[in-house]
């Protein structure tokens, strides 16, 4: 069983929260048959989904693609699956921090599975979710994986602390040097141009330039009577 690109007799689907993939499915078998659907995301674009979709295509029917940080407010791709399963099908996914936030989502997420005759299953987590001692199990390691994940955001922001006070600048690269910053300002002082006309002949957005402006402790918008 393969994962196939969208020319070929499986199904891709694109959508602008993420992708829906179909994987080659036995020809004898029923589409009223319970599916087993696998849940892939990553926080960024650079993230490779490979590793994922190694191990879920194995054990999935379909796979769902979804690019969001595991913290967001709204993850429409995991929300419009969790809703499209039906009794009997399966929800697959690779590691726990892989679709919940913390240990409380992960716990209700599963309940609620439950309930609905929906089987869940980790592949990183040998256990069986649905009896006594699997659950438990279940709850340990959801707390380990959402304490991890707070360790490594701590140690994250200690570390981004630390090369601040080391005179270490953060972020993307300005696009504009200081010196180029000042003497635009000094000529929309002068002139009254607007931001747009400026940024625009300096090839950046207006609000990257009224960003460097700011940055640089120049007043914005600027003081029409400032103006000669």
């Amino acid at each position: 069983m393969t994962l196939q690109n969208a020319n070929s007799s499986a199904e891709a689907e694109a959508t602008s929260q993420g992708q829906k993939r179909l994987i080659e499915r036995d020809p004898l078998r029923s589409h009223a048959s319970p599916r087993r659907i696998g849940y892939i995301r990553v926080s960024t674009a650079s993230q490779q989904v490979d590793r994922q979709i190694v191990q879920l295509e194995a054990e999935c029917d379909e796979l769902r693609v979804e690019q969001v940080s595991a913290v967001a407010a709204k993850r429409p791709v995991f929300d419009a699956l969790i809703d499209d399963l039906r009794t009997g099908d399966t929800f697959v996914v690779v590691d726990l921090d892989r679709a919940f936030r913390s240990a409380i989502d992960a716990i209700i997420t599963s309940e609620a599975l439950s309930k609905r005759q929906v089987k869940f299953r980790i592949l990183s987590f040998p256990f069986d979710t649905t009896c006594d001692e699997g659950e438990l199990f279940f709850g340990i390691v959801a707390l380990f994986a959402q304490f991890e994940r707070r360790i490594i955001s701590r140690r994250t922001r200690e570390g981004m602390q630390a090369a601040r006070e080391r005179g270490v600048k953060l972020g993307r690269p300005s696009l504009l040097n200081s010196d180029t910053v000042h003497d635009a300002y000094i000529w929309m002082s002068e002139t009254g141009l607007p931001c747009a006309y400026v940024s625009a002949l300096l090839g950046v957005s207006r609000l990257t330039l009224q960003r460097s402006f700011r940055r640089q402790g120049l007043q914005y918008p600027i003081d029409k009577g400032a103006r000669a």
